[in-house]
This record gives C-alpha cells, sequence and structure tokens, in this order.
C-alpha cells in the first residue's frame, strides 16, 4: 500500500523541537515524507510536490486558491507556528473539506507550568524576597499582607478558558482555588465544564485576587482589558499574562504596578524583543519571563505527538482530533490579530 505524501515545510521550527524520536518515526512509518530539513524550503520544490501531497505540515502555510486547486489529494494542512496564519483561502479548504488544523493545544502543557510558576512567585513574594535578600534588606519572618497570598482556597480568574486555561486550573486543583472564567464564546459553544463559574469580564478582572490572560488574540479582543478594567482591580491583585500582551493595555497595567495597586507577571509583551533600554524592565511589582513559557527541552514534543495522532486518524477514517481545528468564525477573527510566535 502507497503512503500518504506529507510535505514538511516546518520551518523555522525544527524537526527536533516538534517531534521526539519516537514521533517521527511512526511519521515516516506512516508517511512519505518530503521536507523535514531545518532549513526553508524553496516555493518551487513546494509547489513541485503539491500536486500529489495529501498533507502539509507549515509553519506558516500560504496557499492560493488556484494552488489548492493544484492539489486534488489535499486533505490536511497543519500549521506548526502556533495560530492560523494569513496566506491561506479557508474557504476553499472549507469548500473542498480540507481540514486545516492549529498545533495551539500542543503548547498548553509548558505554558500552563510557566502560567503555574508565575502564580506562585507573584502570590508568595518569590523574585521581590530574592531581590531584597541580594541587597540585604530582606524580611525575616515577616508578613506582607499587601501583596502576598496564599492560594489555598482563593479566588482566581482567566480570561479566555481554551486549552491554556484549562491545563492551569487542574494544576491548581490541589489547593482548592475558587475559579471564574471569562469565555463567552466557550459559554455559549455547549462544551463548558460544569465546575467553573463564568461571569462578565469586569466581575473576573475586579473579583478575583489572580487575574490569569489566557485568551487567544484576535482583532476583536485588543486591549480587552483596558485602561478602565485594570484602574477599578483591588489593591494587591495579581495580574498573570501568558497569551499575548494584545489582550491587555500594557501601559496601564505597567503604571498600575508602578504604583502599588497590582503585582504583575508576563511572558509576553506588545514588542519582542524588549528593548535594552525600556523602562519596563525596571519597572517595581514586576515579573518577567521573556517569551519562554514553551521553550523547555521537550515543551513543544506534544505538537508532534499531536500530529501523529490526527494524520494516523484522518487515515483511519476517525473523527477525534487534537490539533485545533479552523472554522470560518475563528479563522475571521484570529488571522486578523498580531501573531508572535511561541
Amino acid at each position: 500500500m502507497t503512503k500518504p505524501s506529507l510535505i514538511m515545510d516546518q520551518h523555522f521550527r525544527q524537526i527536533e523541537e516538534l517531534f521526539r524520536p519516537a514521533a517521527y518515526s511512526a511519521l515516516l512509518d506512516m508517511c512519505h515524507v518530503t521536507g523535514g530539513v531545518n532549513w526553508p524550503m524553496s516555493r518551487d520544490t513546494f509547489l513541485e510536490r503539491l500536486p500529489e501531497a495529501e498533507y502539509v505540515v507549515a509553519a506558516k502555510p500560504q496557499l492560493t486558491r488556484e494552488e489548492i486547486t493544484m492539489a486534488p489529494n489535499l486533505r490536511a494542512i497543519v500549521e506548526v507556528s502556533g495560530t492560523f496564519q494569513t496566506g491561506l483561502d479557508y474557504e476553499v479548504c472549507f469548500a473542498r473539506g480540507i481540514e486545516v488544523l492549529s498545533c495551539a493545544p500542543g503548547f498548553r502543557y509548558s505554558v500552563a507550568e510557566m502560567a503555574l510558576g508565575l502564580i506562585l512567585a507573584g502570590a508568595r513574594g518569590i523574585v521581590e524576597e530574592h531581590e531584597r535578600f541580594r541587597n540585604g534588606t530582606e524580611r525575616w519572618l515577616a508578613d506582607n499582607t499587601g501583596t502576598d497570598f496564599s492560594l489555598y482556597g482563593q479566588s482566581i480568574s482567566f480570561v479566555g478558558y481554551g486549552s491554556i486555561a484549562k491545563e492551569v486550573a487542574r494544576l491548581l486543583a490541589p489547593f482548592s482555588p475558587r475559579i471564574k472564567a471569562f469565555d463567552p464564546w466557550l459559554e455559549t459553544s455547549g462544551n463548558a465544564p460544569d465546575d467553573i463559574t463564568f461571569c462578565e469580564l469586569e466581575e473576573a478582572v475586579t473579583t478575583c485576587r489572580c487575574v490569569v490572560v489566557t485568551a487567544a488574540p484576535t482583532d476583536e479582543n485588543y486591549h480587552l482589558v483596558s485602561r478602565d478594567l485594570i484602574r477599578k482591580m483591588p489593591v494587591g491583585t495579581l495580574v498573570v499574562v501568558v497569551s499575548r500582551a494584545h489582550l491587555v493595555d500594557f501601559q496601564a497595567l505597567l503604571e498600575a504596578a508602578e504604583r502599588g495597586q497590582l503585582r504583575v507577571a508576563s511572558d509576553v509583551f506588545p514588542s519582542e524583543p524588549v528593548p535594552k533600554r525600556d523602562p519596563l524592565r525596571q519597572a517595581e511589582n514586576t515579573i518577567w519571563s521573556p517569551h519562554r513559557a514553551a521553550a523547555v527541552d521537550g515543551g513543544r514534543h506534544p505538537i508532534g505527538d499531536m500530529i501523529v495522532h490526527d494524520i494516523a486518524a484522518i487515515q483511519a477514517g476517525r473523527t477525534e482530533r487534537q490539533l485545533q481545528a479552523a472554522s470560518l468564525e475563528t479563522v475571521q477573527k484570529i488571522i486578523r490579530a498580531p501573531r508572535v510566535a511561541r
């Protein structure tokens, strides 16, 4: 039996970054792979192989209506950047029954782990007291009731309750937190979990001690957590941002941290990399991580596992998918928003 043809144009990602050896070996057993090298594939080579391809895996899939027409066997396109991209004719894909899948769920474990670390560090003042210890101003056995708090039984809210937020909530479960979430799409989708209290955005960000921003960026949610909402947050609120800075008024967040209203922990920034002399580097009441939530050995390997699983499922005629399937509604929102790869 002839193996299905797969074009692997994953650069800027490295093969070893996406696939553990066993997973890539399984993919090679299942498919005839063209590409899979750690440098860009030429467009001519890509288009030359496209007519026989059943699968395309690419960091930024770019296919016009005419090019898709050249690929009568195409069954699925997988992006491995982290979000649905511009440059692909989604309407033609949907009309043809070609699945478009995103690797976004593959980040949930490593990003959720980083989110948990930022929450713990922010809640217990670990970074602040470390810096105080270095300069000899540490506070031995002293309660810091203004900003430090325990996670046990604590009120925690999520702005966006997708795969990353769900994994963070699972990791927080031993603390028995009281969780709220703002996610109107999920709330009305019929797939909302029963153990989460869904609420309006203002309630989510003004009634919980810790606010975790995990929503995917869209053209509709730029500065969703606005200056006005930030001003309404109670003193001592911890704001953790692990999705995209697009979601928050970052300048207002900085100002609130500087005046002592909030403690802020973020893995993402409005402009990356952050300039060496940017004032935010010296901001008080902040914990900064240079967009490295997924940058851990094996942190992106779940993406490769999901690719292998979903291609095997498609080949077998099964409907379950581990990657995120595109719909016209979600794509129209997502592809117009700023994109920063993880």
